[in-house]
C-alpha cells in the first residue's frame, strides 16, 4: 500500500472557509529556516489552525491545516529564536525534532548571515539539553570542494564540530555540495573569495567516508548520507531520511495517531516490511524521506549562504523578506 494523498478539509481563514489538505507531518522547512527567522509566524500559524504555502512553480496557494498533525520537522542553523516557543509547543501535544545544520566556513564567508560557530554549537548544546539529543540531529551540509578547501581541511573542519557535539546528539547527517544541477548555486558561488568548485569525484567521498569512519571511532554516533547515491555502508555510513519514520517510531511510539499512520501497529503489520510505503515521491530518487507537507517558501532565507539552492540571489531575498507581514498566512 503505498501513499496517495494526504486527507483533505475544508478551513475557516480569515478571507472565508477554504478547501486544504490536513497532513500528519509537517517539514518546517527544507525550503527556508523557519525556527531562525519565522518563529513567532510559526506560532501564531499554529495557534490560527493553519497556514498558506505557496507553490513555487504555478504561484497557487494551498492551504494547510495542523488539526491531525503529529509530528514536525524543524530544519535550521539557528534554533534559538525557538526557545522561548518550546514549553508552548510542548502544551500543544504534537511531536517534534531538528535537523541542525552546524558547518564550518567561517573563514571562507559562505555563510555570511548565520551566527558565529561558536553561537551555533552553544545553542545545539542547550536546545540538545532542553529536548534530549535524541531530537537534535547534527547535520553537516554540504561538504564542499574548492582550492581553499581541500578533502584533509574539510575532515578537520568536521572534526572541529564533532568534538565539541558528538556529547549532545546520537546523528550525524552529511551530504555532498551538488553544484552542476543549480545554476543559481553556480551563480552565488561565483561571488565567493574562493576558487575552482567542484563536485567530489569517487575517490574523494571516498577519502571523506574513510576519514569520517576514523573520526567516528572516537565519537561512537550514527553517520548517514542525504540523497546520495554511492553506497557508504562499508564505513558505517548509512543512507540517511530527514523525514524519518524510524525515528519516529523509536521516539513516539505511545502516539497511536502516529503508529497508525505510520504503520507502526504489530497487529496488522508484523513487520517493517509489511508496513505502508511512504517514500516522498516529491524528492529526489536517492531521498529516503517520508512523506511529509513541507510549508516553507524559496528565497526567504536570511541566512544567504552561497551554496543553497532555495535562493535565487540576495537582492530577491531582502526583497521578499521586507514584504513580509509576520502574521501573514504564508511565508511569502
Amino acid at each position: 500500500m503505498a501513499f496517495k494523498s494526504w486527507d483533505k478539509t475544508t478551513i475557516n481563514t480569515k478571507s472565508g472557509k477554504k478547501e486544504g489538505v490536513a497532513p500528519v507531518i509537517i517539514s518546517a522547512s527544507r525550503s527556508t529556516d523557519i525556527p531562525a527567522f519565522y518563529a513567532e509566524w510559526f506560532m501564531k500559524r499554529l495557534d490560527e489552525g493553519y497556514c498558506k504555502w505557496v507553490n513555487p512553480f504555478n504561484k497557487r496557494p494551498q492551504y494547510v491545516s495542523f488539526e491531525k498533525a503529529r509530528a514536525i520537522v524543524f530544519w535550521t542553523k539557528n534554533a534559538r529564536p525557538m526557545f522561548k516557543y518550546l514549553k508552548k509547543l510542548d502544551l500543544k501535544d504534537i511531536n517534534y525534532y531538528f535537523t541542525f545544520t552546524v558547518n564550518d566556513y567561517e573563514a571562507e564567508g559562505l555563510e555570511p548571515k548565520v551566527p558565529s560557530l561558536e553561537s551555533r554549537i552553544e545553542t545545539f548544546k542547550k536546545l540538545s539539553k532542553n529536548i534530549g539529543k535524541k531530537r537534535v540531529i547534527w547535520r553537516f551540509d554540504p561538504l564542499i570542494l574548492c582550492d581553499e578547501v581541500p578533502v584533509k581541511k574539510l575532515l578537520d573542519k568536521v572534526k572541529n564540530v564533532g568534538d565539541k557535539l558528538f556529547q549532545h546528539t546520537e546523528k550525524l547527517v552529511i551530504s555532498f555540495a551538488d553544484i552542476e544541477c543549480y545554476r543559481k548555486v553556480k551563480n552565488n558561488l561565483k561571488t565567493s573569495k574562493l576558487n575552482n568548485f567542484r563536485e567530489f569525484g569517487r575517490e574523494e567521498v571516498e577519502e571523506i567516508a574513510k576519514g569520517l569512519q576514523q573520526l567516528n571511532s572516537e565519537w561512537n554516533i550514527q553517520i548517514a548520507a542525504c540523497a546520495e547515491k554511492s553506497d557508504l555502508s562499508k564505513y558505517n555510513i548509512k543512507h540517511n531520511k530527514c523525514i524519518d519514520d524510524e525515528l519516529m517510531i523509536n521516539l513516539w511510539d505511545k502516539d497511536s495517531e502516529l503508529m497508525r499512520f505510520l504503520g507502526y501497529e504489530p497487529e496488522l503489520f508484523p513487520d517493517s516490511k509489511s508496513r505502508p510505503k511512504l517514500k516522498d515521491k516529491g524528492q529526489r530518487k536517492e531521498c529516503g524521506c517520508i512523506v511529509s507537507k513541507d510549508i516553507g517558501q524559496y528565497n526567504t532565507c536570511g541566512h544567504l549562504c552561497l551554496y543553497c539552492y532555495a535562493n535565487t540571489s540576495a537582492k530577491v531575498v531582502e526583497k521578499n523578506r521586507r514584504n513580509l507581514e509576520k502574521d501573514s498566512e504564508a511565508i511569502i
